[in-house]
């Protein structure tokens, strides 16, 4: 299997702008770029994708450059989004360009990172306007669709003039680095295309580079996962636990989680097919979500992580929170609802100040019922005390109300 039926296989082709390039990805060795803006200090599940498309096209022999965009990040892409962006400081910007490095390198060690703030920093606004602006054609600017979509809300000089200072960077790449390709998602195509008529424009119909999307990953509700955006799964262990990565994966339907397996892991098409197999004969047993939750959890966080984040799913599953140290605690019940003790408390109290009962009636009627657990344990009697002794590491204790609903308890 060549890279393009290896590609064309796990549907990582949107689109290419020239069919040429199929030829060269095969038979040839390609510089090619693709790039982060740092306006977040975190990368999610959304931008996971370009960098194991990275990954799989330096398997394959080419030579990935990561550029971080300290200058466009100053800038704001309009892609994707329906509103203007909150421009950051240049000092922010910077911060999150070494976090975002460093994720990239864990992803990708290989790969040469560039930050374009060094060759835009010098840049003054006569030069910019007549070297590089008078190749920009205003109509073809506005038929863009991460503009002509802004057009109707509104988008400034700032958010529009993005697409030129991206080209500048497929430029500066192709003259230095002898980069021919530039890779992104979908929303991307506009902003390439551009960077490749600069080129053309700049140095001579002579000169050819080239441009290849892949399709977005999206949320469940179809939209794009973005670093402003609610839902957004991060690769930053203090954004988004392991264990709470691990189960995005987990909690992925059949079909989604097939669909990703091709496009997330490096499996062979055997192996995925295989897995496709069991899938039909033990669903229940959820085979390719495992098998992504694993893969992707090591990758992205490590061994060490993956065993605590296995260790939290078990124990949550036999109902065994007892087997959780400090930390693990704090990482299974991220997000549920925490109350704070300062004293012993009582037990209908703890309910109220959890939220999971609305009145001291109630909570005695949830007791009653047998619907509430204190750290694995079903509760008795509505006159149980808390005591900081009797909590886990002496600070917690995990409250549940049936199944499902959870809040944590912790002695401060």
């Amino acid at each position: 299997m060549n890279i393009i039926e290896d590609l064309t296989y796990r549907n990582l082709i949107y689109a290419m702008t020239d069919e040429d390039l199929k030829d060269k990805l095969i038979h040839e060795k390609l510089t090619f770029y693709l790039g982060a803006d740092p306006t977040a200090d975190s990368l999610h599940v959304g931008h996971l994708l370009a960098y194991l498309v990275a990954k799989r096209l330096a398997a394959y022999g080419h030579k990935p450059i990561l550029l971080i965009g300290g200058a466009t990040g100053l800038i704001g892409d309009p892609s994707g989004k329906s509103e203007e962006r909150n421009l950051l400081s240049l000092e922010d910007t910077m911060i999150n360009a070494k976090a975002i490095e460093k994720q990239v390198k864990k992803i990708l060690p290989e790969a040469v990172i560039v930050n374009n703030y060094h060759w835009m920093k010098d840049f003054d606004v006569i030069d910019f306007l007549r070297n590089i602006g008078k190749h920009f054609n205003l109509n073809q600017m506005l038929a863009k669709d991460s503009v002509k979509s802004r057009l109707e809300s509104g988008i400034s000089f700032t958010e529009f003039s993005y697409q030129i200072i991206q080209s500048i960077d497929f430029l500066e790449l192709y003259k230095n680095e002898q980069c021919t390709l530039q890779i992104g998602g979908q929303e991307q195509w506009g902003n390439i295309t551009a960077g490749l008529e600069l080129i053309r424009k700049t140095l001579g119909s002579k000169h050819k580079a080239y441009g290849i999307v892949f399709p977005l990953i999206t949320k469940k509700d179809g939209t794009k996962f973005g670093k402003t955006a609610e839902g957004a799964v991060w690769l930053d262990p203090k954004k988004t636990s392991p264990y709470a990565f691990y189960q995005y994966w987990i909690n992925l339907g059949d079909v989604e989680a097939l669909e990703r397996l091709k496009q997330f892991t490096d499996y062979s098409q055997s192996k995925i097919e295989d897995i496709a197999v069991k899938m039909q004969q033990t669903p229940h047993l959820r085979h390719a979500q495992k098998e992504l939750g694993e893969h992707l959890t090591q990758l992205v966080h490590g061994e060490e992580k993956l065993t605590q984040a296995l260790k939290i799913t078990e124990a949550l599953f036999k109902n065994d929170i007892i087997a959780l140290d400090a930390e693990e605690i704090e990482m299974a019940f991220e997000g549920v609802p925490v109350a704070e003790l300062s004293s012993n408390t009582n037990i209908i109290d703890a309910l109220m100040a959890s939220t999971l009962a609305t009145s001291k009636r109630e909570a005695r009627t949830f007791i009653k019922q047998n619907a509430i657990s204190l750290n694995g344990e079903k509760i008795q009697a509505d006159s149980l005390e808390l005591k900081k002794a009797d909590a886990l590491h002496q600070q917690y204790f995990v409250l549940r109300r049936g199944k499902k609903h959870y809040a944590l308890l912790k002695f401060v």
